[in-house]
């Protein structure tokens, strides 16, 4: 087992990361708009979490439940799901980028030519969920694939919006390898790791999670949260990663902390081997969001840019973190309250002051409920 560990980010040039601005992400909020239940989620101040880091204020960006789901995911599921849609029906994503002129130009498509279309995406839970969610939405199939060791609570959820689950003997990575195998004309995958020769998609996953961001920029400037010092983002193939360091990595901006369970601390790896790296697997972390063994080629350059250091933590960690969350009266799961559990593992390491105002992310809800409650009541 590796040890817990932070790891001062040698690469660090934020000069050097792509900037929200240069992706085009004002497309992807505006799709976003258009889904049937959106609305931003709330950012809410943590007293009891600023109190145990021993900072001015902590905020927390809670994505608990996002357009009827329990993460963050739709976000990048959704503009990823329009993108490879447009290139399908072969149109402008422009034409395309309100959800019901999504809907109605693939319903007339798909009525004319007589044909069937899937949507397929491996998945630790929560991605999968989404990309079924969106196939649900458009009246297309979902075929979704899992690691052999996923609970059975979150196979549950992904089938109660109508997928087909295929579980794979191995971890995630080897989800992704057999999701890539299924790829035709009209199994359309839409992944939020990339592999050679599989770039697109994921890097319009990064995009998508763009609304996320905007959102907290938005929420600061009214007056809801203040500017940060401090920014901790959980990593898993670092989709998200690499939107939160986009959101916030410049020059004389906040810290960035990477955090990863030392189970899956792929990232971390190659950041020490000063290239991207693949660790053994299959990873087996509670945070199962997080469960990853190499990193997602489109994100490895934004996040290699862009944290100023990278910290792994236990799954003991992460239930600590999930328990202080409660006294904030915030429900997180355990990969969502990994951000949080890296600046109390590591917080005094990391050189945390009472001047320091800290913005966590919880990506997720509690997904997987029973193991929840034991969590908090333990």
């Amino acid at each position: 087992m590796t040890a817990r560990r932070v790891v001062t980010n040698p690469f660090a040039a934020p000069e050097a990361v792509v900037s929200t601005a240069d992706t085009g992400a004002v497309v992807p909020r505006t799709f976003h708009q258009s889904l049937p239940g959106y609305a931003p989620t709330p950012i809410r101040a943590l007293p009891a979490a600023a109190e145990a880091l021993g900072v001015a204020e902590v905020y927390l960006k809670d994505e608990s439940e996002r357009i009827g789901t329990p993460s963050f995911k739709i976000l990048g599921a959704s503009w990823a799901t329009c993108r490879v849609l447009a290139g399908w029906l072969g149109v402008d994503v422009v034409e395309v980028a309100e959800f019901a002129q999504l809907r109605a130009r693939l319903g007339a498509a798909l009525e004319k030519s007589g044909q069937t279309l899937t949507l397929a995406a491996a998945t630790d839970g929560n991605h999968g969920r989404a990309v079924a969610v969106m196939a649900r939405l458009l009246g297309l199939r979902a075929r979704i694939f899992v690691p052999a060791d996923m609970v059975p609570a979150r196979i549950a959820a992904i089938e109660s919006e109508g997928a087909v689950i295929e579980v794979v003997d191995g971890g995630y990575d080897d989800a992704i390898r057999r999701s890539a195998e299924v790829a035709c004309d009209d199994v359309l995958v839409v992944s939020d790791t990339s592999w050679e020769g599989y770039t697109d998609p994921p890097a319009w996953v990064i995009d998508g999670y763009s609304t996320m961001m905007a959102e907290v920029h938005e929420a600061i400037a009214a007056g809801e949260a203040k500017a940060p010092t401090v920014v901790a983002a959980q990593i898993g193939v670092g989709a998200f990663a690499a939107a939160a360091v986009r959101g916030f990595a410049r020059q004389q901006g906040p810290r960035l902390i990477g955090v990863e369970p030392i189970l899956a601390d792929c990232v971390t790896v190659s950041i020490e081997c000063g290239e991207m790296t693949e660790i053994p697997g299959p990873q087996t972390s509670i945070m199962a969001g997080l469960n990853c063994g190499t990193p997602s080629p489109i994100a490895w350059p934004d996040m290699r840019h862009g944290f100023d250091a990278f910290v792994t933590v236990t799954d003991d960690d992460a239930r600590e973190a999930m328990r202080l969350l409660v006294r904030d009266e915030v429900v997180s799961g355990e990969s969502g309250a990994a951000g949080l559990a890296g600046l109390l593992t590591h917080r005094d390491t990391l050189g945390l002051s009472s001047d320091d105002v800290v913005l966590v992310f919880s990506t997720e809800g509690a997904t997987d409920q029973a193991a929840y409650e034991e969590i908090i009541s333990g």
